[in-house]
Formats: structure tokens, sequence, C-alpha cells
């Protein structure tokens, strides 16, 4: 079916359940993650036949300028603990000019009913709004139900906001679709439809998903449950079959909207979908959250939703402030793996768990293979594994039974484990480009130290003058100093990480 006649829109993320293998050969840039993505493989870490030194010879010959399979965020794995947000301004602009709106010191200023108010209690755990929820839930809960743009890092309650906004716009006693919410990628799909059952537990109000284990089946059936989650493409598919009826939609939620709203990734889409939604729904509320929103995207969104109030923590007051950060000049490749396993992790007696962040699926799996040759039990994740394997890793370093876990940038945002002191960039993170700096995922990246206000470290391993000046560029962008530690200095790596707070020295 298309829009409007003519051949049928493809989204994004959508993929025909048809195609075969030899048809998925296009990088992953624009998909979601519903299952094994391009490049998918079955090969898993093992020790170097060759020992240590001959892995990461190999393991320095991996070129990023052949462009390997690279992984976007899975932003499905969020805060276990509420963070009280930072101690920075809260910035609210409000639609209009608008000065009605006061800030929610408990949840029962917000007219939720008792069952809501139940589950934010008894099932969340929650005692009263934190800050970032006290400034938008009066935005999104009381008329006349303007849209919003907001942003604030995570583990601030971002996910609550948006998933009681959807609780609290549905009526219980319409058996219809009444809230929509936008997720890039499948886990994400999963992690919020977790929290809103387990928020609305006693509401009686049903919830479905694009991730259903029925998605087959279920998408043939036309849809009666009030609140409905998923990924671009498979939304537009359901919508398309006329099995989701979108007439009765109260609100629209696109959760980390900054991906969704880039030019290169689900801009289009996103467009599409809301305008297609107004015109069912010309007063349909429109929710943008984040972590973060560059000067661009912010604007793009301003642009979409001309109406919005908007609510804005500057982004260098995120995470920051905490975190130690370095820079580690390493003469070649191979002096990273060098760095790793004779200067950081013999002299961290006090160190909690480590993320090494890497830009390839290929570099992931061998600096795993050198890291257990050299005797160090740890963990890699990365977008060619399958969701079981996946789930298992990122459980295992959840419950601390490994210390160190390498990644690709598909744990970059969202994975909060509160013992996470120490983040170390194996590869700088740039954009496809390989020449930008990524300068928001270097937030989030080094946001998984510090958490919630612990003492945090980043170390940047840097080899060559196109690394150096990504460096360089990060430092000035955030205003942050970022002094080189030599690396072959073991004096001097005691001196930082004592002052990191991760050895006694």
């Amino acid at each position: 079916m298309a829009l409007n006649g003519g051949t049928p829109t493809r989204w994004a993320d959508e993929e025909d359940e048809e195609t075969s293998p030899q048809q998925h050969q296009q990088p992953p840039a624009d998909d979601d993650d519903d299952g094994p993505p391009p490049g998918f493989e079955t090969t898993r870490p093992a020790a170097s036949a060759g020992g240590a030194d001959a892995a990461a010879e190999a393991l320095a010959g991996v070129k990023v300028s052949e462009e390997p399979p690279v992984d976007d965020p899975d932003l499905s794995i969020r805060a276990e603990t509420l963070v009280d947000d930072s101690p920075g301004e809260v910035k609210t602009v409000a639609a209009d000019g608008a000065s009605f709106y006061t800030s929610a010191k408990t949840f029962e200023e917000l007219g939720l009913s008792q069952e809501l108010l139940q589950g934010l209690y008894t099932e969340m755990k929650f005692e009263r709004p934190s800050r970032i929820q006290a400034q938008t839930l009066p935005m999104i809960l009381l008329p006349p139900f303007r849209s919003l743009i907001a942003q604030a890092h995570n583990g601030s309650g971002k996910t609550t906001c948006f998933t009681l906004g959807m609780l609290g716009r549905v009526d219980p006693q319409l058996q219809a679709p009444q809230a929509l919410c936008v997720c890039p990628t499948r886990e994400l799909v999963v992690q919020n439809q977790m929290v809103l059952e387990r928020m609305g537990k006693f509401t009686g109000i049903t919830c479905t998903s694009t991730a259903a284990a029925d998605y087959a089946t279920s998408r043939r059936t036309r849809i009666n449950d009030q609140v409905v989650i998923g990924t671009h493409g498979k939304l537009r598919d359901w919508m398309q079959k006329r099995v989701l009826d979108v007439r009765n939609i109260r609100i629209l939620v696109f959760d980390e909207a900054d991906e969704m709203l880039k030019q290169d990734a689900f801009a289009d889409d996103t467009v599409r979908m809301i305008k297609q939604l107004r015109q069912a729904t010309p007063n349909i509320q429109i929710l943008l959250f984040s972590a973060t929103f560059n000067e661009r995207v912010k604007r793009f969104a301003q642009k979409i939703v001309p109406d919005a109030n908007q609510v804005f923590i500057p982004k260098e007051e995120l995470s920051l402030d905490v975190i130690k950060q370095y820079r580690v000049l390493c003469p070649q490749g191979s002096d990273k793996v060098k760095v790793l396993k004779d200067m950081i992790f013999p002299l961290c007696e006090k160190l909690g768990q480590t993320i090494i962040f890497v830009r390839t699926r290929e570099t992931a799996r061998s600096l795993h293979a050198v890291m257990e040759t050299e005797g160090h039990k740890c963990t890699s994740i990365e977008g060619g594994m399958d969701k079981q394997a996946r789930d298992k890793v990122v459980r295992e370093f959840r419950e601390g039974t490994t210390k160190i876990l390498i990644s690709t940038d598909v744990l970059s945002r969202g994975f909060d484990v509160t013992q996470v002191t120490l983040v170390i960039n194996f590869d700088v993170p740039v954009e496809r480009d390989l020449r930008t700096p990524a300068f928001e995922t270097y937030l989030h990246r080094i946001g998984r130290s510090g958490r919630f206000g612990r003492k945090g470290a980043a170390f940047n391993l840097v080899t060559g003058e196109s690394e150096r000046r990504v460096v360089d560029e990060i430092q000035a962008y955030f205003k942050h100093d970022i002094p080189e530690v030599p690396y072959d200095d073991e004096d001097k790596f005691v001196e930082v990480l004592r002052k990191a707070g991760l050895t006694e020295g």
C-alpha cells in the first residue's frame, strides 16, 4: 500500500521477510536491530595461538579505512537507579511564552489515577518526581497537552516521563490504540514495554509491540491494545496493513529522538510519520526525548514540532565534571594493547568495572582474544552477535561476574552500571567519514564511568596525528582539558589513577 498512491514507501528499518540473505549486503546504518544485522557472524573470540604479542600486532593491522562493520548504539539498557539530575539549571522554554506551568513536587499534583500512583510507589519504588520529571510531567499530563522537546542525561528519569505520559493520557475504557512510542531499535522497544507494563500494572491498560513473539501473526489482526511500542518500519507496516488504526492516537513519543532526527538516519521516516498521524489527529501531542540534541538536530526538532514546549540541560552538565579524562599517545597500534595489559589493569587495585570501546566488530573480537590470552577475564559485545548472546554478556556484566567489557558503540548510550569506574576509548570516536569527531558519542561513552556522582576516569588511546587531532577537537568542544599521560611511564599512570580514586598509589 502506498501513501497517496504510487510506489509503496520504504522505511529505514523495514525489512522484507521474504528477501534472501544475498540481498542484505548494505551497511546497517539505517536498520533497526530486529534480527541478524548485515555482517552477522557467529565467530566468538578465542585465544591466539601466536601469543599476546602476535595478537596485538594483528589487532594493530585492522584498518578502519576499509570500513568494516560498525555498530550504532543499542538504546535498550537504561539505568537501574534514578539519578536525581545534575546540579545544573534545567532550562525550560514554554511555547508562546506561556507561564502557567508549575513544577510538580509530588506525583499527586499531576492528576494521576490511584492505579497509576500505586504502580509508581509499589512497583517503581519512586518517592517523588526527579527534577527533570517535576519540570516536564506537568507539561505532558495537564491541559492543553502541548508537545514537548526534552533533553536530559541518562538515568535522570526520562523514560518515566514519557511512559507515565502515555499511561496518563490513555482512557482505560476505550479499547483502541491511543499512545504510540517509536524507538530506533528492537531492544529499546523491549525495554520500554517492560517499564510501561511494570508502571501500569494496576491500571488494566494493555500494550503490544513490534518485538512480540507473535509479531508475524499478530500484525495481521487488528490491534486493540491501548499502547503500541515499536520501530519505524514495522509500525509503518502495521499502519499500511490497517491493523494499526491511528485515529484515536492522542500521544506520539520518539525515544532517543536525536537518532531519529539525524538527516542520515531516520529523519525522513520521522517526518512522514508525524504528517500522517497529524492528518488523522490534528491535535496529537508529540514528545521528543533524548539524552543529547546537537544544535542542528535541535533546530530540526523545533521546525517539525514548532508548537512544542522545550526542556534542556546544557551538554557540559551531563556527566563530564566528575570524570578524569586523559590521552595516552601510543607510537604504534600494538602499543595500545601494551598500555592496557602493562599500565592500566595491574595498577587498579580499587578498579570497579571497565568498559573498553572500539570502533569495529572485528576489533572487538580481536581485542577480546588478546585480553583473554593475557589472563584477563573479559567479555565482548557487538552488533554481529545474536540477541541471546548479547543478553548473556549484559547480564554477566550487570551481575559483576565479569569486570572488563569490550564493546562497540552498541553500548555507548544508556547502559548504566553503578560500578563502572573506568572507560577506555581504544578507538577514539569519529563519525562515519572517519575524520569528524563524534562529540555526542564521546560524551555518551565516557558517561558510562562516574555514574551517579561517583569518581571515574576515561583514557583515550591515541595513535597518529589524525587521532590526536580528534582528541584536540573534543577537548575544545567540551572545554574540558584532556592531559597527556606517557604510554610507558608507570609512575605517571599511578599518579593519575590515584587522582581518579582508582588506586591507592
